[in-house]
């Protein structure tokens, strides 16, 4: 990525990445403090950390990183429907729900929804797997849609989700989706800040992101049943979902 200027950052503008995960996700083995670091030496000046159902990577993320960077504390989160993002969260989201319960659950938290990866072959989002009746019923608690996701690597996924964004009248955003060092940044979103709240992001994205749009690497991707597979013998695995959720 090209690297923000410090000019840049104090007169207003913010580089944010998204949707990164550190190693409290069951398939990447960044440590948070990795993270932040590798964020920061890339220019970077806010950076969501959005671990798959849990926040304790995104709590370990914010307090190591320098001062020049701020954690935004987020979550994946795996609903009956697929995927979905939430921001500013206080409270990790349980798994299983439906994709509308915990988005707002997310508001619940005075907290931002977004779509992750809409179209995606190999990955479900939150809102793929509903009716039209669910489908709108959802986006009236969506905030964002990623119109970019640098780990979309077959097919025009991007491009659809991009179409569906400006259709719906949704901000579209750019993300890594880094689940390593290497990728973190490799796509992000330029903003007029602050976004120091979930409604300053909220203001920030309805005056129009501008997307920067890099790709991550397919040998990357190759590695993710390596990543996986370490996890799993560290006994971090995938949170299931209750039983009552």
């Amino acid at each position: 990525m090209a690297r923000a200027d410090s000019g840049a950052a104090s007169a207003g503008r913010v580089f944010i990445d998204l949707h990164c995960h550190t190693s409290a996700s069951f398939d990447s083995l960044s440590r948070p403090a990795a993270v932040v670091r590798a964020a920061a030496a890339r220019g970077l000046t806010h950076l969501a950390i959005t671990d798959h159902e849990r926040i304790d990577g995104a709590l370990a993320a914010r307090d190591a990183a320098p001062a020049e960077l701020s954690v935004i504390v987020g979550q994946e989160v795996r609903t009956q429907q697929g995927d979905l993002i939430g921001l500013y969260l206080e409270r990790a989201i349980e798994p299983g729900l439906p994709a509308l319960e915990a988005a707002r659950r997310v508001r619940g938290q005075g907290g931002v929804v977004g779509v992750p990866h809409p179209f995606d072959r190999f990955r479900a989002s939150g809102g793929r797997r509903t009716s039209e009746d669910e489908w709108q019923a959802l986006l009236a608690e969506v905030d964002y849609v990623e119109a970019w996701n640098a780990r979309v690597m077959v097919g025009d996924g991007n491009l659809r989700a991009a179409e569906m964004a400006h259709r719906r009248g949704l901000p579209g955003v750019a993300a890594s989706d880094a689940h390593t060092l290497m990728e973190v940044g490799v796509a992000y979103t330029i903003l007029a800040g602050p976004i120091d709240s979930a409604e300053q992001l909220r203001t920030a994205l309805a005056a129009g992101p501008e997307m920067i749009t890099g790709r991550s690497s397919r040998l990357v991707r190759a590695g993710m049943p390596l990543f996986k597979g370490v996890q799993w013998l560290r006994g971090n695995r995938r949170i299931r979902p209750t039983a009552s959720a």
